[in-house]
């Protein structure tokens, strides 16, 4: 489409993807989407972006990003479910770290979100300094929607284009996160002796057990109230004494308000030099945070995005967790543990993505309204087919909290044969939920191909008997 340029979209439901080449020295860039009643927002709950991600209808919402050659990010529109009042959708994008005249190939194309099939694409070219973009619209006329190809640049960033259109920006500087120290080392667990012909994949314990009391030194001893005899040695765990531990209902769930404080456009990022934050002091006291995982790979003849070595990568996000109740277990694929949101341990894997390929990738949600029944949640991430190890894999985390901002670590430069990769931790300390980023690639035990998930649990201390998985 030519600039200024119209075209009708006989589509209920529609995927908008924002596309641009990747490559050394080219910044990052952030599709949006502004709900328009004439030619300005009715409150800031118009604004759809990363750090707002619904619009309270349910109508617009931010899909995330998917990395490759070509970066894609994206936004979904329930067209026949736009409230009447709206009449234009107005569809932006805004670089991170630099301007529009580094991109190449900048797009923006509309999708049949039932077929696939491209209703309309804009390619954007000539930008220089601008740091924001107005690429197109969907507009209604005549009760039908159709879209425009727009191309409208700012110098002001996304905070100019969205103030234009009626948004309350909070340009106050986001601080620095303060450093986490945190609390001394654990004491090392042994783990159980391994057969010599051990199987190469393994899996966690039965769901949901808790611990069996402790040695006096062994932090986190369990209630007294609750004491049950341990397993022999050697042995699975044996199921859970009759009468599981109650849970308080927790507060009522935190809900993005339309109007008051005004719209926060800041990102959190965890680096080595500044690996841990406060969810709480960032204000995450409730409300499901999603931690989405986006992988991409190159292999070495230049393959395809999602490719490597010939074969799709089945890359899995799983947890580990410990309750306050010092009830342990897993949520992972591999074992067909899900988890659930609003009962323990209020953890739960959406999808198991077998590429890579899904805008949305793999996500766990965590239920932080049930903040003080947590004690400690590990986040990895392991291969389950497609490449030999994380060699060549690139990995984005980012943990969308509720009223905060979102944080982003990444996950690359393997160099050995680790199939296994540690992504974060969080810890509740004194109430106090902290993220700390690991990025840790962890190698299998010498003769154990498979057996990264032990030594995961080894080096972390989680006490764990082990039983071979059974395969997705």
């Amino acid at each position: 489409m030519m600039k200024g340029a119209n075209v009708a979209v006989p589509a209920s439901a529609v995927r908008v993807e924002v596309g641009w080449q990747s490559g050394p020295g080219v910044p990052d860039a952030d599709a949006s989407a502004l709900l328009l009643a004439g030619t300005k927002v009715r409150s800031d709950a118009d604004f759809v972006f990363y750090n707002q991600g619904a619009h309270p209808s349910g109508t617009v919402r931010y899909e995330g990003k998917q990395q490759g050659p070509t970066v894609v990010d994206a936004l979904s529109v329930q067209l026949d479910r736009v409230e009447s009042e709206i009449e234009k959708i107005v569809l932006a994008a805004s670089a991170d770290g630099g301007t529009f005249g580094q991109f190449h190939g900048l797009y923006i194309r509309i999708v049949d979100a039932a077929t696939g099939a491209e209703l309309a694409r804009f390619d954007s070219t000539g930008a220089t300094t601008e740091t924001a973009f107005v690429l197109g619209e969907l507009y209604r006329r005549q009760g039908a929607w159709k879209f425009r190809a727009v191309g409208q640049g700012y110098d002001t960033g996304l905070a100019g284009l969205a103030t234009d259109f009626g948004i309350s920006v909070d340009d106050a500087p986001t601080p620095p996160a303060p450093p986490f120290t945190p609390p001394p080392p654990t004491q090392p667990y042994a783990p159980p002796h391994a057969p010599a012909n051990q199987p190469p994949q393994f899996a966690p314990p039965p769901p949901a057990q808790p611990y069996a009391p402790p040695p006096p030194a062994q932090p986190y001893a369990p209630p007294p109230a609750q004491p049950y005899a341990p397993p022999p040695a050697g042995q699975p765990y044996a199921p859970p004494p009759q009468g599981r531990p109650q849970f308080a209902p927790p507060p009522p769930p935190s809900v993005p308000q339309p109007s008051g404080a005004p719209v926060n456009l800041a990102k959190i990022s965890l680096t080595k030099d500044s690996p841990s934050v406060s969810l709480t002091k960032h204000g995450a006291t409730g409300g499901a945070m999603r931690v989405n995982l986006n992988w991409t790979s190159m292999a070495s003849s230049g393959g395809l995005f999602g490719k490597l070595r010939g074969k799709n990568i089945d890359l899995d996000l799983c947890c580990f967790y410990e309750l306050s109740t010092g009830e342990i277990g897993s949520v992972r694929a591999l074992d067909r543990r899900f988890g659930a949101l609003y009962e323990p341990p209020f953890i739960h894997l959406d999808q198991d993505d077998r590429t890579g390929a899904s805008a949305s990738g793999e996500n766990l949600s965590i239920n932080l309204d049930y903040t003080q029944s947590f004690r400690r949640i590990l986040v990895f991430a392991s291969i389950y087919e497609g490449a030999s190890d994380f060699r060549g894999v690139h990995a984005t985390v980012t943990l969308y909290p509720v009223n905060s901002a979102p944080i982003e670590m990444t996950l690359d430069g393997c160099t050995d044969n680790s199939r296994d990769a540690v992504l974060a931790v969080l810890d509740n300390v004194n109430g106090e939920l902290v993220v700390r980023r690991e990025g840790a690639f962890v190698r299998p035990p010498a003769g154990q191909p498979g057996g990264g998930i032990i030594e995961i649990a080894r080096l972390y201390n989680w006490n764990f008997g082990f039983q071979a998985g059974r395969g997705k």
